[in-house]
């Protein structure tokens, strides 16, 4: 008996700690947590990532049969999002209103029982990550007493932001009086109400506060999100402190346990090769045909557009940048998802695509993160979503900004007004303005200065993740103070 109790120790002492992330299910939230798994695994830990089944399937479309094959010890789940099925050819992003109801009302119970599954398992569950939009796991990671670390895919802004949804209601901010308000002057009044936060408008603020109903699900489900938010173990930022300083030392004296470990992209390139480098998370098929076409053209003359998984536009809209791109005569890699335009018709005539011939390519998805380090690429017009502002800052390349919902007028805030390294592009867009803007940055003095300052926030991000910076002493401290934790 006491020979087995021995064996059992020893058992356990060699058993690897086993992490379970839990992404929200869209691509902008899946990259960067996908991306912490790894930094995680190549740690030492055991690794159960979690899809839903829908994502489940477009992952195995986009990435081949045995794209989620994992390894033995770093492999994938499924639980269903209870939402209605859709046409199993649908290769489109499910609405975020839907999947924040199925976050409240369906995933809790199929988690828990994978959960129970997984602590049948040669190696038990011992603490969980999850986005901070996944307000439920909480409740699974109390039942079962494991350390719980929430994971920010969005800058410091954008959660600082939520926390204070409230006190903009206590204060009649908002809901706006009518719709009116959306355009007659009122989103530029200043709000002075959230610390960290200097001199932004309401125009600045994550677009979620637009409403004029005051019981908006969006808005009351971010808040139910704000009042869980304290009771993590630890809340993670994919940031790091020159990018918001401000920001991160107002969470700093709300919670106790804030850390910067971003960017999670620089910490994973700066990370030896490993067999995971073979797994990926892009949701659509990515086209490598756009980085050989990228070796043709010149250092700094490509405008990258790409305006990620959710964003739709107008057919008028995207006639007005597709002609501000051509017009401008410099060249340009678009990225044209097959639900980017509302209605799905064909709007790119063949006058303009005999115009653009000799300097255009269009795909409908790419590794971003290779194109925007690619030498050629000189601007980045974008809806600024945060993966797409890191990846850029990482790559040393000024932005375009068109922001369109979520925390992309926040980071627009910050591109443009904070850090210097942006220009906005104007919603109601017009093409003699895209021309503008796009010749500005490549040739113009004002781009040469803010590819300058984004060159110098690109050796910053370096220095915050290599050995001893910033963001990898974070990493470390939360993997040994906290999910390593002995309950």
């Amino acid at each position: 008996m006491k020979m087995n109790k021995q064996t059992e120790m020893s058992d356990s002492a060699e058993r690897k700690p086993h992490a379970v992330l839990l992404p929200f299910p869209i691509q902008g939230h899946i990259n960067p947590l996908f991306k912490l798994a790894k930094l995680l695994h190549l740690r030492g830990f055991h690794i159960t990532f979690v899809h839903t089944e829908y994502n489940h399937k477009r992952l195995l479309k986009s990435r081949g049969p045995n794209a989620l094959n994992g390894l033995s010890d770093f492999h994938f789940e499924t639980i269903p999002d209870g939402l209605p099925t859709t046409d199993d050819d649908a290769d489109v992003t499910q609405d975020v209103g839907l999947l924040c109801k199925a976050v409240r009302e369906n995933l809790l119970t199929p988690f828990c029982d994978l959960l129970a599954r997984l602590n049948r398992s040669a190696t038990p569950v011992t603490c969980l990550v999850s986005d901070l939009i996944m307000t439920f796991a909480i409740e699974a990671a109390q039942e079962l007493s494991l350390p719980f670390v929430l994971f920010s895919t969005s800058g410091s802004g954008f959660l600082l932001s939520i926390l204070h949804f409230g006190t903009l209601f206590d204060k009649g901010l908002i809901p706006l009086k009518d719709e009116s308000y959306l355009t007659n002057g009122y989103l530029d009044t200043k709000v002075d109400c959230i610390p960290g936060m200097k001199n932004f408008r309401l125009k600045d603020l994550p677009a979620f506060i637009r409403i004029t109903d005051p019981n908006n699900f969006m808005v009351e489900f971010l808040i139910e999100v704000a009042d869980n938010v304290h009771r993590a173990s630890a809340i993670l930022l994919n940031t790091f402190d020159e990018l918001e300083s401000d920001a991160l030392n107002a969470l700093s004296s709300m919670f106790p346990s804030v850390y910067a470990v971003g960017p999670v992209t620089s910490l994973l390139h700066q990370s030896p090769p490993s067999p995971l480098d073979s797994l990926g998370s892009n949701l659509w098929k990515e086209d490598a045909e756009c980085l050989e076409w990228l070796e043709s053209k010149e250092a700094k003359s490509v405008v990258y557009v790409n305006f990620g998984s959710i964003a739709v536009m107008s057919p008028e809209k995207i006639l007005e940048l597709a002609w501000g791109l051509a017009n401008s005569k410099r060249p340009f890699l678009w990225i044209i998802r097959p639900d980017l335009v509302i209605g799905g018709s064909e709007i790119l005539s063949p006058e303009f695509v005999n115009e653009i011939s000799d300097r255009g390519l269009i795909a409908s998805w790419s590794p971003q993160e290779e194109v925007l380090n690619h030498p050629s690429i000189g601007a980045f017009l974008t809806h600024c979503g945060w993966n797409s502002t890191v990846e850029s800052i990482c790559a040393g390349v000024p932005l375009l900004c068109w922001p369109f919902y979520a925390d992309q007028p926040t980071n627009c805030r910050y591109i443009c007004s904070e850090l210097g390294i942006g220009i906005e592009i104007d919603t109601n867009v017009k093409r003699k303005e895209v021309e503008k803007v796009v010749n500005e940055l490549i040739v113009g003095e004002k781009g040469k200065e803010m590819r300058q300052k984004a060159m110098e926030l690109k050796k910053k991000a370096e220095n915050n993740t290599r050995l001893g910076g910033g963001s990898y002493v974070n990493l470390e401290k939360v993997i040994g103070e906290v999910l390593l934790k002995q309950n």
